[in-house]
């Protein structure tokens, strides 16, 4: 038995759909501007330039969504709808046309983002990890086994704030599939299982205040609901 000078921290970890087990959490990577006209929203033109990624805390996950405090140091906080990979079986440089064997599951995410901190680091030239890496940003669904969900290749994506449609698109639409996202991020590190990798969100986002009520879906996915305090 291992002895610690403090106590481990508690494993980060989603439900399984339809299991009592949990899927345990590595590491969150995620992509940024996967999404045409969300990239165009970003200020940016949308290309096939390789995909670029950055990453998230494992315990910044909130498995399930539900009521969370609104964050500190921020007064521009907004929601960033995401399809989020579940990876099971690890690897390095990763052919595309195999990727998707690696993966576990799916579930829908988001990724909350402290925008006026990551325009200020953007125009500082300093890393943005504060702005995403924040506590609590990352609130995850229950995690659907592939052979449940399918292939990732199309399906309905959207978020309403307060019962008002804010993001809508579709799987079809990201410019970097599953399958190449997968590769990709695999010739930079070596995957494990346990790693999930939020693939980008699409137009629409936009900030939160507090008291509102965030209301996420996707095809073959279910819900995600997520309520801001003061």
């Amino acid at each position: 038995m291992v002895d610690y000078v403090i106590p481990p921290p508690p494993q980060a970890s989603l439900a399984v759909a339809g299991s009592d087990a949990r899927f345990p959490v590595r590491r969150i990577w995620c992509v940024g501007q996967n999404y045409a006209e969300h990239t165009r929203e970003m200020g940016q033109e949308p290309g096939r330039a390789p995909p670029f990624f950055f990453a998230k805390p494992a315990d910044a996950v909130v498995p399930g969504g539900g009521a969370l405090p609104f964050p500190v140091k921020t007064s521009n906080l907004h929601h960033e709808v995401e399809l989020v990979v579940a990876i099971g079986r690890g690897g390095r440089d990763i052919p595309a046309a195999e990727a998707l064997s690696h993966v576990y599951g799916y579930a829908l995410g988001l990724d909350m983002t402290r925008r006026d901190l990551q325009a200020e680091a953007k125009k500082a030239g300093r890393p943005w990890a504060l702005a995403k890496g924040f506590d609590q940003s990352c609130p995850i669904g229950p995690v659907v086994p592939a052979d449940q969900f399918g292939v990732p290749d199309a399906g309905r994506i959207a978020l309403a704030v307060n019962g008002t449609l804010r993001q809508q698109g579709d799987l079809a639409d990201m410019i970097w599939p599953v399958a190449e996202i997968v590769s990709q991020l695999s010739a930079f590190v070596a995957l494990a299982p346990g790693d999930l990798i939020m693939t980008g969100t699409p137009a629409g986002v936009g900030a939160v205040q507090p008291g509102d009520v965030l209301h996420a879906t996707c095809d073959g996915l279910g819900e995600l609901d997520v309520t801001y305090g003061a």
